[in-house]
């Protein structure tokens, strides 16, 4: 199976889209299944013949058949991202949310294919441990269905590898950015939303007094971790955060943001809205014991390459 391709779902996002480089990179042949309702043909090389992108549902189980065979791996990303959208329609986004985990571990088990990296998010958390470094073993209370559908995929996943042999890589993403990331999206991350209004000179908006913290991870780092979960022999049972351990500030973030582009354009304060959570930082000894995790990128540094035309 050494030339067989890797399976990204949601291949054409924003973090699909890098993985898919990252991995073509590194000789390897993708595959990618997305239905395109929010990840962009444009941001994978489609040039490259080791690159096939298959336009599909992945909660449609044919698709996900068709998708999984023949695979030694899978990068199962796609999801609708929008906490927003689980709260207005927890149906709809439970079909993709859980319920193409679910048709992905059985399409996995009847083709054969073990190892799956599964994006899972900080959201499982709720606000519990809000103030501290959070690890891998706070309790978990999840405050919406996007939550929700994270972590009882999660528990699923458990129980494939538990009963039938699946080797999970699970993830919980906390901040993420880079270019590729749509701030047009309604989960689109802080930075890409600044980031964008910046350029355009439109005013900003912060909700609260802007000292709200998060935990913010360059996409170009992330990458390679995630490499690292497809392709090594062995994978160690059990969830792993990801973030730096560092708390950013939305103040402090603008102010990098205007050191990169010499002027702001204004800034709006907004009544602070109910149930954010505050403070939000990744305990990440997993993480570094597991992985070898690079020097992060500097802020700056990433925030230059997000803001580059």
């Amino acid at each position: 199976m050494s030339d067989a391709p890797i399976l990204i779902t949601g291949g054409a996002g924003f973090i699909g889209s890098h993985l898919a480089d990252a991995l073509l990179a590194r000789g390897h042949a993708v595959r990618v299944l997305d239905d395109l309702s929010t990840g962009r043909p444009g941001n994978l090389p489609l040039d490259d013949p080791r690159l096939e992108l298959i336009e599909g549902d992945v909660a449609d189980p044919a698709h996900l058949a068709r998708a999984v065979a023949g695979c030694r791996a899978v990068a199962h990303l796609a999801a609708v991202a929008s906490v927003q959208a689980s709260v207005d329609d927890p149906v709809g986004t439970h079909r993709s949310n859980f319920l193409g985990t679910l048709n992905l571990c059985e399409a996995m088990r009847v083709h054969g294919v073990r190892r799956v990296l599964f994006a899972s998010s900080a959201a499982v958390y709720g606000q519990n441990g809000e103030g501290l470094a959070v690890d891998e073993d706070t309790p978990k209370a999840p405050l919406t269905p996007y939550a929700a559908d994270k972590l009882a995929s999660e528990h699923y996943l458990d129980f494939y590898r538990r009963q039938h042999g699946l080797e999970p890589a699970i993830f919980r993403f906390f901040n993420i950015f880079g270019p590729r990331q749509d701030p047009s999206s309604p989960y689109s991350g802080v930075i890409s939303i600044f980031a964008e209004r910046a350029l355009a000179g439109t005013p900003i908006d912060i909700f609260g007094d802007g000292e709200q913290t998060r935990d913010f991870v360059y996409i170009g780092d992330l990458v390679g971790v995630l490499c690292q979960a497809l392709l090594r022999d062995h994978i160690e049972p059990g969830p792993v955060n990801v973030g730096l351990d560092r708390s950013i500030s939305l103040n402090q973030l603008l102010d990098a943001v205007r050191e990169v582009l010499g002027s702001l354009p204004p800034v709006r304060h907004r009544p602070a809205r109910a149930g954010d959570i505050r403070h939000s930082r990744a305990a990440n000894r997993r993480l570094l014991q597991r992985y070898d995790f690079p020097e992060p990128t500097p802020l700056a540094v990433g925030l230059a390459h997000l803001l580059e035309r």
